[in-house]
């Protein structure tokens, strides 16, 4: 299974009144482990940068000024994301952001690339009702060290959001099978290995048999039923 974890930066809140992606961070991850594959890009919005959102991201439109429009990258995007799950964290906001910059270029949504969109926000909020639940929130819940984080970034963002996402799923498959080499009670052919023959048997002691059944005593005394095991 492919998956992109993706954040954006952007000039403001709301794409409908022309604020624009500034910034896009991706993480590839494969069979849930992260591969050495990203996708990072500053995009200049040819707008200015509302007060509010530099306070966020700290991207000025000087620093912007330089940096490729987005209809020049949107080809190397398509390429990384393309039949890809993607996985956000308020998947609404970005999602709106990305299908009005296809549309501008006018392309389909930015959407359908995805086989599957993954919105951590929601499904943070079934996993803690009445809890703050932003990627900060998350990272303290989960133990993932933010402290190098002062400032928003997308492609720092979505390395947070893949640590937050691995640590939220972890109940849905057993991760340390991945962990197991099952060679090393196989020979070179495949084959497996004889078990020990001469193994150490360690009785109990007399007084280990009488500290036992006097504890199975207790405990049927204090349970007033009978035990199951002297059934």
């Amino acid at each position: 299974m492919r998956q992109v974890i993706l954040d954006t930066e952007t000039t403001g809140l709301n794409p409908a009144t022309g604020d624009r992606i500034i910034e896009i961070g991706c993480i590839e991850m494969v069979g849930r482990r992260l591969t050495d594959r990203t996708f990072h890009r500053y995009i200049n919005p040819e707008r200015d940068i509302d007060a509010g959102a530099f306070a966020v991201h700290g991207l000025s439109r000087e620093f912007l000024s330089d940096k490729p429009v987005f209809g020049n990258i949107v080809e190397q995007l398509i390429e990384f994301v393309d039949g890809a799950e993607i996985v956000i964290h308020n998947a609404a906001f970005d999602l709106g952001f990305l299908d009005n910059e296809f549309a501008l270029l006018k392309r389909p949504p930015f959407r359908n690339l995805a086989s599957k969109i993954t919105d951590t926000l929601l499904d943070a909020r079934q996993m803690f009702p009445g809890k703050r639940n932003s990627l900060d929130a998350l990272c303290e819940r989960f133990s993932i060290s933010n402290e190098h984080r002062t400032l928003h970034g997308a492609l720092l963002d979505a390395q947070l959001l893949a640590e937050v996402y691995l640590a939220m799923t972890r109940g849905q498959e057993d991760l340390t099978i991945d962990l197991i080499d099952y060679t090393v009670n196989h020979d070179a052919a495949g084959q497996p290995k004889a078990l020990p023959t001469k193994l150490k048997l360690m009785a109990a002691s007399a007084e280990d048999c009488k500290a036992h059944e006097q504890i199975l005593a207790d405990i049927a005394k204090a349970s007033k039923k009978d035990p199951v095991w002297s059934a």
